[in-house]
């Protein structure tokens, strides 16, 4: 009997279907041994050894492997080829006794019957610099999180912690915030004129002034539009040029982890981790590759597969002579072979059978998006009209898709706009100019795609780490997502702050990025881990030790309310916790009392509101839109008196204007 550990019990069983009565399949359910959770658990004297336990709840698995063990033939290990899959076989081999001659390692980018037959004739030896990479990553993880974190309870609240890759995440989230706040808008105007042909309406864009390209900010107020129009308003309007052209669209890639998390996010509302979990799903039960990837390959047979679909299903002229092949923009492109793809190609969606909802969904996206990769482009007929008018020109644009392509299968968003017949020198009728007022937007804050696109372009993390740090610095209440959007709370925004002032390097992009990097050379053995871990390590405790002694206790201002203690009748403060704003009584630690905030406590400033000369002036939160979370100051008789403004009258001391 030969015995194959893999990693989860849906595996097991997929891979059990393909394999004669001579194997049995075992699953480990994940790691079998860890760090521990009650102490560091690394050995900082001692070049960082990891002191591994085996948690409680895989004891009893464990002692029953080790049996299982005993009575085969053979022992294999099948977990996934990344380094986490490299380092579970690793710590399987440690924790079970396993002799290394009866133990093999069998990989497969696959769970087919032909990739499993093949990754059993081919076994090959542990990698143990990608455990080496995985153990370096752990334990640095460990490291900051054990040692920052308790710095974080006794300078800002009990409770908080810190994480290596997560504080990285919550400062871009934080820096795009204060973007925001800073930002100031900027008036722009564009221009449209309203001419007919045959009674058919169409409207042409100003886009040149005497020859010379009209910019974004060149009409920049009420005057000078209205000046244009006014100029428009008397010109006779004369065809110029008419220009045609094809133009090609070309498809994207076939899915990386990175875009397979941000394109189920735009077109299905998933989250990273919900994503990451049905594509696990999926993968084990056999009906995709590997999902944690960076890779962007295709192997022959695939696309071979592909062609022979297309060709079938949809006609020749869908597919292409030879198969297309992509490059990874990635510096960091590592572990994976391929990218997510159908292992099984003629397995359209409306024909695999998949009982979860959101795994037929993310199915049908990955059959989409392969096969889309291997299809003509899609070409678009493009036609441009100028209109003379003085010195003014302007121009409609038109757009029809002659052919079709790969959106034949992989639709998107491509409006087309249909043109009249134009000629040129051709006379058209003026029926309107249109001048319309603009400002600019403040950058949009991070969707769950857009925030993985940004960890991805600036090397943070690696594919399996993207869901997880995005779940975690939302446990951790450091940032909220409210409308598909994220805002930092007011505790992550302390907690940023201090990182940033104290700990530059934890929340440095560009360092991160570099350590990634330098994790990378481990798992291709160009470095050793432990003098990684020592260069990061060493300035880190010495400069952690200052800060105990420097920082002081960051105590958020105490905001006034006019809630009354209900069980000693002093007033209430609101008070920022781990968990955000509560409210607790002023009389602490004599009354304990502390509560949740009611939906609303507005936070009185003793400024009379002159509006109406009788309310006071306190300060809100928006609560929906794009300005959600920004503070303004209203009168407290709304809707009596809507006075309201953004200006702190607390600092400016301007007062309300007067009712008259």
């Amino acid at each position: 009997m030969q015995l194959v550990i893999v990693e989860s019990p849906t595996k097991a069983k997929t891979i059990g279907k393909f394999l004669g009565k001579e194997y049995k399949v075992e699953s480990s359910y994940g790691h079998v041994r860890d760090l521990p959770k009650s102490k560091l658990g690394v050995d900082v004297e001692h070049d960082f050894a990891p002191q591994y336990v085996i948690p409680t709840k895989a004891r009893k698995l464990v002692n029953q492997l080790k049996k299982e063990a005993a009575e085969s033939e053979n022992v294999i290990l099948a977990t996934d080829e990344d380094r986490e899959g490299e380092a579970i076989a690793w710590h399987l081999l440690q924790a079970l006794g396993l002799d290394e001659n009866k133990t093999k390692r069998m990989v497969f980018h696959e769970i087919t019957k032909s990739a499993i037959e093949n990754a059993l004739k081919n076994p090959r030896d542990l990698k143990l610099d990608l455990v080496h990479a995985q153990q370096a990553r752990r334990i640095l993880d460990r490291l900051v999180g054990y040692e920052l974190s308790p710095f974080l309870w006794k300078k800002v609240a009990r409770g908080l912690s810190a994480g290596r890759v997560q504080s990285v995440a919550v400062r871009l989230i934080m820096d795009r915030e204060n973007e925001i706040r800073g930002f100031k808008p900027e008036e722009y105007w564009s221009i449209i004129a309203e001419l007919s042909k045959n009674n058919q309406l169409t409207q042409f864009h100003l886009v040149k002034i005497d020859g010379k390209p009209v910019e974004k900010f060149d009409v920049k107020n009420k005057e000078q539009a209205e000046k244009i129009a006014e100029d428009l308003r008397s010109s006779d309007f004369q065809v110029a040029s008419i220009e045609s052209k094809e133009v090609s669209k070309n498809p994207p890639t076939p899915f990386t982890t990175s875009t397979m998390q941000q394109e189920a996010a735009r077109k299905m509302g998933f989250s990273s981790k919900k994503t990451m979990v049905l594509a696990q799903h999926l993968y084990e039960k056999g009906h995709i590759t590997y999902m944690r990837t960076d890779s962007v390959n295709l192997s022959q047979e695939s696309v071979a597969a592909a062609k022979e679909w297309l060709e079938k299903e949809l006609g020749k002229n869908y597919a292409l002579e030879s198969p297309r092949v992509f490059k990874s923009k990635s510096k960091l492109v590592q572990e994976a072979h391929e990218a997510v793809r159908p292992t099984h190609i003629p397995d359209a969606p409306d024909q695999i059978e998949l009982e979860d909802v959101g795994e037929k969904k993310l199915y049908r996206l990955i059959w989409q998006r392969f096969m889309a990769s291997q299809m003509p482009p899609a070409r678009i007929a493009s036609t441009s009209v100028d209109v003379a008018a003085g010195k003014y020109t302007l121009r409609a644009t038109g757009q029809r898709i002659s052919f079709d392509g790969y959106l034949k299968i992989y639709p998107t968003k491509l409006t087309e706009i249909e043109l009249p017949e134009f000629t040129e020198k051709e006379e058209l009728k003026l029926e309107k100019v249109i001048p319309e007022q603009h400002f600019t937007e403040p950058p949009a804050r991070y969707s769950e795609a857009a925030l993985i696109k940004a960890l991805e372009l600036h090397g943070i993390g690696r594919p399996s780490t993207y869901a997880p740090t995005i779940s975690t610095i939302q446990l951790r209440n450091y940032v909220r997502k409210e409308g598909g959007r994220f805002f930092p709370t007011e505790i992550g925004e302390l907690v940023n702050k201090v990182l940033i002032e104290n700990f530059p390097q934890i929340v440095d992009i560009d360092f991160t990025a570099k350590m990634e990097e330098q994790l990378d050379n481990v798992a291709h053995g160009k470095e050793k881990w432990q003098e990684l871990i020592g260069d990061f390590y060493h300035p880190f405790a010495k400069n952690l030790a200052a800060k105990y002694e420097e920082v002081q206790k960051q105590k958020p201002v105490e905001e006034k309310t006019d809630i009354v203690c209900d069980k000693c009748g002093k007033p209430m403060v609101i008070k920022l916790g781990r968990f955000g704003k509560f409210l607790a009584c002023s009389g602490f630690p004599d009354c304990k009392n502390a509560k949740p905030l009611p939906k609303e406590a507005p936070k009185p400033t003793g400024i009379k509101c002159s509006k109406c000369g009788q309310g006071e002036l306190v300060e809100r939160h928006v609560n929906r839109g794009r300005a959600r979370g920004k503070i303004f100051w209203g009168c407290n008789r709304y809707p009596d008196c809507d006075y309201a403004t953004w200006e702190n009258p607390t600092k400016t001391n301007r007062p309300a204007p007067s009712s008259s």
